[in-house]
């Protein structure tokens, strides 16, 4: 079986996304506006118009994990500016210094193969490099009706909801975001993108290109004894 890839979305690669995070606007458009057109919203055409103009304003805005040209999930993140709904929680605002996390959507193969954390790796290498201070997000804790699932699975009703479309509150805690505006139901969470984070990636990097070279160093090292 291939390995999946995570790769940050642009403007070409739109349909790398699952059904549902190509249609799902739960984050882009203004919830009353979104009531009232309801039946006469194109609610696809809307998530595109939303990421093409972050896309071409700020950059990308996704990662997302494909295998086979299928996709597995995907990781969307942008400026608090230019996501409606991030000014309507109890929590609000997001920091000045931050960027929002939105959403993180898997779908089943995605769940089986354990794919959230490494989107989320993946949204944090982006932001660092490009010298972001803080990642934060609007974390979903279960009310008693029923768990908020960990990730969000992009197969699931396709019908927008808090419980749909948003990020576990334990999930995001569990990988280094911390609570900065409590609520029993929406919390703020942050995780610092400071040189930490930095320095991982590139002992990382600088690690995978030594045993790249210790690998061919032995290969190179066979050949010579058989000769």
């Amino acid at each position: 079986m291939s390995t999946h890839v995570i790769t940050s979305l642009t403007l070409d690669t739109l349909d790398q996304l699952s059904a549902h995070a190509r249609r799902c606007v739960f984050w882009e458009m203004d919830p009353g506006a979104l009531h009232d057109a309801r039946g006469f919203c194109d609610q696809e055409f809307e998530k595109e118009a939303w990421l093409s103009m972050v896309m071409l304003e700020w950059g990308s805005c996704g990662q997302v994990a494909i295998r086979d040209g299928k996709p597995l999930g995907s990781a969307l993140y942008a400026p608090p500016r230019t996501i409606p709904r991030a000014q309507l929680f109890p929590t609000s605002p997001v920091s000045s210094d931050a960027v929002l996390l939105t959403s993180l959507r898997l779908e089943p193969s995605g769940i089986e193969e354990e794919l959230g954390p490494s989107l989320l790796a993946a949204v944090v290498t982006d932001l660092v490099r490009r010298g972001v201070r803080a990642l934060e997000a609007f974390g979903i804790r279960s009310d008693g009706l029923g768990p908020a699932s960990d990730v969000a699975s992009a197969t699931a009703a396709l019908e927008c909801s808090p419980a749909e479309c948003m990020i576990s509150a334990e999930f995001l805690e569990d990988y280094g975001f911390e609570v900065v505006a409590p609520h029993h139901r929406y919390p703020r969470l942050r995780l610092e993108l400071n040189r930490d984070h930095e320095w991982k990636v590139d002992v990382e990097e600088a690690l995978d290109r030594l045993l790249k070279a210790a690998a061919l160093e032995m290969v190179e090292i066979s050949e010579l004894a058989r000769v």
